[in-house]
């Protein structure tokens, strides 16, 4: 275990703001404690501030998540770039009655966040080894065409060898595969997509917004340089079909510094 004292261990902030979601999250900041600096997932600067910087940093998007679904049937969320689980894991644990999935590309994250979700205990969360393309891919093939850029995963996925074509002449494909070679099981576009810190808006609208059903809503963790993102990116946004772009001030804990989350909406 860790002998580094995190900050906020005995803070009732915790309770405040993770409720029912504490005891789960527990489990998250001793795994990141004791292994996260050593596997590459947090800074060793990060180690005695993992409460503030990562788990409530990460939980300051569930009002908006919560916000954005509030009338939907099917509340599923896409967590692009999950790394080391931030804000996927922790959101997924505070809000239970919503599906999750977490598309990471690189093998040994993906393996960090299988080990997460079984020690936490989390029912709402599949794991998928996956680019932002190869997801694109999947749900384009079978709900019809989506604003954005649709990648260029064809190498990896499953089209038909043979360029067989169904009875209306279209090509026939087969099913769009992971990184590890199976098929990627997302069908449908999804109500709200997350990320923290996976790249600025100019590409990060076309590897998100075509993710999003109509109405949907992307909730992304920014630093201050959110609405500047905004401005240079305002074509990328509106060609992916991403309207009302915004930066909103979000809580992270009574006393604590507030973080940006960026919100653009899919018409």
């Amino acid at each position: 275990m860790s002998d580094v004292t995190d900050e906020l261990d005995d803070s009732p902030i915790l309770e405040e703001v993770l409720g029912d979601a504490l005891d789960k999250l527990r489990v998250f900041h001793a795994k990141l404690a004791e292994e996260g600096e050593p596997r590459g997932l947090i800074g060793p600067r990060d180690v005695g501030i993992i409460w503030e910087r990562h788990i409530l940093n990460s939980a300051a998007i569930v009002p908006f998540v919560r916000e954005s679904t509030a009338n939907k049937q099917f509340k599923t969320v896409a967590d692009i770039g999950s790394g080391g689980g931030f804000p996927g894991i922790v959101a997924a644990a505070c809000l239970p009655d919503h599906q999750f999935t977490l598309v990471e590309p690189m093998e040994r994250r993906i393996e960090w966040l299988n080990e997460c979700v079984a020690d936490m205990e989390l029912e709402n969360v599949t794991v998928v080894r996956a680019r932002a393309n190869e997801m694109i891919e999947a749900i384009v093939g079978t709900s019809g065409t989506q604003g954005g850029n649709h990648g260029n995963g064809n190498a990896r996925n499953g089209r038909n060898s043979k360029g067989g074509r169904n009875g209306r002449g279209a090509v026939a494909r087969g099913p769009v595969l992971d990184l590890d070679g199976k098929p990627i099981q997302a069908r449908h576009p999804f109500a709200v997509v997350t990320c923290r810190a996976v790249a600025p808006m100019t590409k990060l609208s076309g590897w998100t917004l075509p993710l999003l059903e109509r109405g949907g809503c992307l909730v992304a963790l920014k630093g201050r340089s959110a609405q500047e993102e905004i401005e240079k990116a305002s074509k990328e946004i509106a060609k992916c079909g991403g309207v009302r772009p915004r930066v909103v001030n979000a809580e992270v804990g009574p006393g604590l510094e507030s973080t940006h989350v960026l919100m653009v909406d899919k018409k």
